[in-house]
């Protein structure tokens, strides 16, 4: 594969098939992080000036006065989760004359300093992925007026988001167990600092009552969105003289982790314990037994965030839209029916 230096539609995706790492990385070198590898940086540098990339970045944005970039803010990239979210904002800019200039944070305290960067010009608009916490930066963003999405986020600084029916999803999800007869339902939360882990518990919370079920508190195991804290709750709630027969985890990860405590403590799924999780990513019909979930629209969610970003971009005056997609539950094999008690 050829590339010249007049080529006007090179990506940072075609330079970083060229040099032999990660988008990631080709804007990590763009963004002059100075966590890269001298030598991945030198092959990383070659590649865009052989490609003509810088240059032609700088010569559109000298015309148009902007820099046709858009920023995209991530914790990681290790989850189907987040890679289903940025393959819909991938799809959603290559129809469009702009490139993606990709940020991964990993820890919280990060966070504020790449929107710095970003609002300084480095982009003309702000992708954010499930940030932390928008409040430290959010006064920033809106002296500067800088047009930004929060993409799954619920919180008290909400501007421009593109989320999913978190609470209605989980009480569907809380109804289908009780359906199945469970009245024993564990529930392991997401990061209860996010909106979104809040929202699904009050939907589990809210189906419980409705259904005429008393909560028990220790039916409900704190976690992370992260899969060792799927693996602990469940041994914890396994561990309870009454332990639940149905586990509902806050996402898929989670859910994952749960199944390995559940095959690791010598019971089986869903024979003995039944299973759900939430978000649907690509390796919940991979797993055994096939993971229930509650699919979130992740795909869609990164194309109507992009969508609703350009629109900012041009018309920076628009009033703030909050768009909520819808959830469905999706039935596979992880959970099963059993007689109510009593």
């Amino acid at each position: 594969m050829s590339h010249t230096a007049t080529s006007s539609r090179v990506t940072i995706i075609d330079v970083a098939r060229a040099a032999g790492v990660s988008y990631a990385t080709v804007s990590r070198v763009l963004n002059d992080d100075p966590y890269v590898k001298l030598e991945t940086r030198e092959r990383v540098s070659a590649a865009l000036d052989r490609m003509g990339y810088v240059a032609n970045r700088q010569a559109r944005s000298l015309r148009t006065g902007r820099s046709q970039m858009i920023g995209l803010l991530v914790r990681d990239l290790g989850t189907g989760y987040v890679g289903e979210i940025v393959a819909g904002i991938d799809a959603e800019i290559a129809g469009t004359d702009r490139e993606m200039l990709l940020f991964t944070t990993h820890q919280q305290a990060r966070e504020p300093e790449y929107v710095a960067t970003i609002v300084g010009g480095m982009a003309d608009g702000l992708l954010l992925v499930l940030p932390f916490d928008v409040e430290p930066y959010g006064e920033l963003l809106a002296q500067r007026r800088f047009p930004y999405v929060l993409i799954d986020y619920e919180g008290s600084a909400v501007g421009p988001a593109v989320s999913c029916t978190n609470r209605q999803g989980v009480y569907e999800g809380t109804s289908y167990l009780f359906s199945l007869g469970h009245r024993r339902i564990g529930f392991i939360t997401g990061n209860m600092a996010m909106g979104s882990a809040r929202s699904r518990l009050l939907g589990y919370r809210q189906a419980l009552s409705d259904h005429g079920l008393a909560e028990d508190p220790a039916l409900v195991a704190e976690g992370d969105y992260q899969q060792p804290a799927g693996h602990a709750g469940a041994l914890a709630l396994l561990a309870l003289s009454d332990p639940p027969s149905a586990i509902f985890a806050s996402n898929d990860v989670m859910a994952f982790g749960a199944m390995d405590a559940i095959r690791n403590a010598g019971l089986r799924i869903p024979q003995d314990v039944s299973v759900l999780g939430f978000d649907d990513v690509p390796q919940a019909a991979g797993v055994s037994p096939a993971l229930t979930t509650v699919h979130q629209p992740l795909h869609e969610m990164g194309r109507q965030a992009v969508q609703l970003l350009l629109t900012y971009i041009e018309t920076p005056e628009r009033p703030f839209e909050y768009r909520e997609l819808a959830t469905k539950l999706v039935v596979r094999s992880s959970c099963r029916s059993i007689a109510p008690a009593g």
